[in-house]
């Protein structure tokens, strides 16, 4: 590493060329957490102008999710084996290939693959990401700051998508949408040789029968749950690939017992704050992408909004986000992982499933959408600089690129299986003939996904301490 981005012995300061590097990483994590938020609103145009029907439109995301969440696993053993500037450039590198591919796909097919292909690049950069974010910056109060900017980039990306793809949309058209993560991809891949440091390797093997289960069984699993969403849990397009992940997981797992070198350590699960991690990232993600996923139908279908008025209502969730996200990493050493975590999910589920659940079908943005969407975002911010603190807590710098994965793993999956079921819920407890009976579905789904939140805090709340000692009041 070289001097300019060296830390200072006291712990305490680092140089402008680290704080720049730490920008140029959040910058990485944006384009791979905010590319399906992006492409939303632009999804009824590209519909439109490549023929694409309902159940091949849905393939530009859930094929991204896929190979995002498949080879998160891989993506981090890779930067810990590799080295990490060198996996997060290449997943850099082949997001920016991909997107300028979907910029100019000339059909559906086209389009499709390249998302996959940008799910791929988001799985190698993600990972190695968050490594290099520890790598600059040592473990104490320094690193919490330096946390808490990375996951507010994070955690807001997702609805500054939202926003920037209807804009994109409205003004230019949907292949802009790709235009832009192409040019924004092609500026992190710039900066990456000059301020990034060079990263450590190990000597090890990369575990490829490993790599082939853990990525052949997440991609099962979020291909069976992306068809749950228009063919109905009991389909056999939905269940059999689910019984098929199954049973490669629970191969992936025997192998890991037994291979000398696994992909995915089953002793970093030694780590109290890491299993925390784990769950917390489930139970926030499940809620949190449930609204996101009701709150556009909500807001266009019945409260008349346009596309980019929805994008624009939920741009304060990102500004809370961030300024939550930044005041949990500057108090995390003093209170702990653990009361941020469960205080977090707790002001998502009571946003969700309090305060959303009873928007009315005539309700105004002030006193009906605005109040939950702040008291949520406040949580998020709160859990997400918390829990991804946790996901590295106790574990060596040498694995700190497969934990990242699992933590990003957690999320992903968590999303997408959480989402898939409380869409089945909102269809089960509502009424499609009426406006009031869809409104119905909605708020059970955002009951539920509450329910999802609580009980992840509460589960969080009585883990023992275990892994790091109670003195280090990491927890």
């Amino acid at each position: 590493m070289s001097t300019n981005l060296a830390v200072h012995r006291d712990g305490e300061r680092v140089g402008r060329r680290t704080w720049a590097a730490l920008v140029v990483l959040a910058a990485g994590l944006a384009i791979d957490t905010g590319s399906v938020a992006v492409v939303n609103a632009a999804l009824p145009v590209i519909g439109r102008e490549l023929d694409m029907d309902d159940a091949l439109l849905q393939w530009t995301i859930t094929l991204y999710a896929a190979a995002f969440a498949g080879f998160l696993l891989f993506g981090g053993r890779a930067a810990d084996v590799l080295g990490r500037r060198p996996v997060f450039a290449l997943g850099i590198g082949v997001f920016t290939v991909c997107a300028a591919i979907a910029a100019a796909a000339p059909t559906a097919e086209v389009l499709v693959v390249a998302r996959a292909g940008q799910g791929l690049g988001a799985a190698l950069s993600g990972p190695a990401s968050l490594a290099l974010v520890t790598q600059l910056f040592p473990e104490g109060p320094l690193r919490d700051r330096a946390l808490a900017v990375y996951t507010s980039v994070g955690a807001s990306s997702f609805s500054g998508g939202l926003v920037l793809g209807g804009v994109l949309t409205d003004a230019f058209g949907w292949r802009a949408v790709f235009a832009v993560l192409t040019a924004i991809a092609l500026a992190v891949l710039l900066a990456v040789r000059s301020l990034l440091p060079s990263g450590t390797r190990e000597r090890q093997s990369m575990d490829p029968q490993g790599a082939v289960l853990a990525t052949s069984g997440l991609v099962a699993a979020v291909y069976g749950v992306g068809n749950a969403a228009t063919n109905g849990w009991a389909d056999a397009r939905t269940w059999a690939p689910i019984v098929v992940a199954v049973v490669l997981l629970i191969g992936f797992l025997l192998w890991e017992r037994r291979t000398a070198d696994p992909l995915l350590p089953l002793t970093i699960f030694h780590s109290t704050p890491v299993r925390r991690a784990t769950l917390a990232a489930v139970a926030f993600f499940t809620p949190v992408l449930g609204l996101l996923f009701f709150a556009p139908l909500y807001l266009q279908g019945m409260l008349g909004y346009s596309p980019l008025e929805s994008g624009l209502a939920i741009v304060p969730m990102g500004l809370i986000v961030m300024v939550s996200a930044n005041v949990a990493g500057r108090v995390l050493a003093r209170v702990g992982q653990r009361p941020l975590i469960v205080g977090g999910l707790l002001l998502i589920a009571f946003g969700v499933g309090v305060l959303w659940a009873r928007t009315p079908l005539g309700g105004g943005y002030r006193a009906d959408v605005l109040p939950g969407i702040a008291v949520m975002s406040v949580g998020q911010g709160l859990a997400f600089a918390a829990l991804t603190a946790a996901s590295l807590t106790d574990v060596p710098q040498a694995r700190h690129g497969v934990a990242g994965a699992l933590n990003v793993t957690s999320q992903q999956l968590g999303g997408s299986l959480g989402v898939a079921a409380l869409v089945t819920v909102a269809h089960a407890a509502g009424s499609p003939g009426t406006p009031s009976g869809v409104l119905d579905g909605y708020h059970a789904a955002y009951v539920a996904g509450a329910a999802v939140a609580v009980l992840g805090a509460l589960v969080i709340a009585v883990l023992p301490y275990g892994g790091t000692t109670p003195s280090k009041k990491k927890e």
